[in-house]
Order: structure tokens, then C-alpha cells, then sequence
């Protein structure tokens, strides 16, 4: 993970999408907390899953939301600085982890 740190310059998120963000990680939280429990109580399997896939889907909601930040903000300025190539080779990579 380490390849991907540079010392680009950063676009500061707003307070507000900072809020946005770890608003979704918190509702995220509390969902795994809860398959937590359903485990606990030896809920039906199925139960589980479904909860499993709609975590799954909130995570890769907020890996997109951010994706779309870095995209309009550091690969935009890598581009218009020279770098573009770099920056969308790194991008294309992260994406097809996010895709998983």
C-alpha cells in the first residue's frame, strides 16, 4: 500500500464531505456490529449474508465517492501539472481493487 503515498499536493476535504464520509463509515460500523450479534445469536444463515452483501455494497459506495473526489481533484491536478500518467495508472489500479 505504501506505493501509493506521494507528496502531491492535497485538496483539504470540506468539513462537510469529511461529515459525508464518516457519517457512511459509522452507519457501516454499527452494520457489522449487528452481524456481530446476529452471529451471536445463532441467527439464520441467509440473515447473515444478505447483511454481508449490503455491507459490501455501502463500502464500495464510499470507495467510490472517494475514487470520484481524488479523480476531480488529484488526478485533475496531476494532469494539468504534466503528471497525468502516473496519476491514472495508480488510479486504474486502485479502482480494480475497489472492483473486486
Amino acid at each position: 500500500m505504501d506505493q501509493f503515498l506521494h507528496d502531491h499536493p492535497i485538496t483539504p476535504r470540506t468539513d462537510a464531505e469529511k461529515q459525508g464520509v464518516v457519517n457512511r463509515l459509522k452507519r457501516i460500523e454499527g452494520q457489522v456490529r449487528g452481524i456481530q450479534k446476529m452471529v451471536e445469536e445463532d441467527r439464520y444463515c441467509v440473515d447473515i449474508l444478505v447483511q454481508i452483501s449490503a455491507i459490501n455494497a455501502a463500502l464500495k459506495k464510499v470507495g467510490f465517492q472517494v475514487a470520484e473526489r481524488h479523480v476531480k481533484h488529484c488526478v485533475s491536478h496531476a494532469v494539468k501539472s504534466g503528471e497525468g500518467e502516473a496519476s491514472i495508472d495508480e488510479l486504474m489500479e486502485v479502482l480494480k481493487r475497489l472492483s473486486k
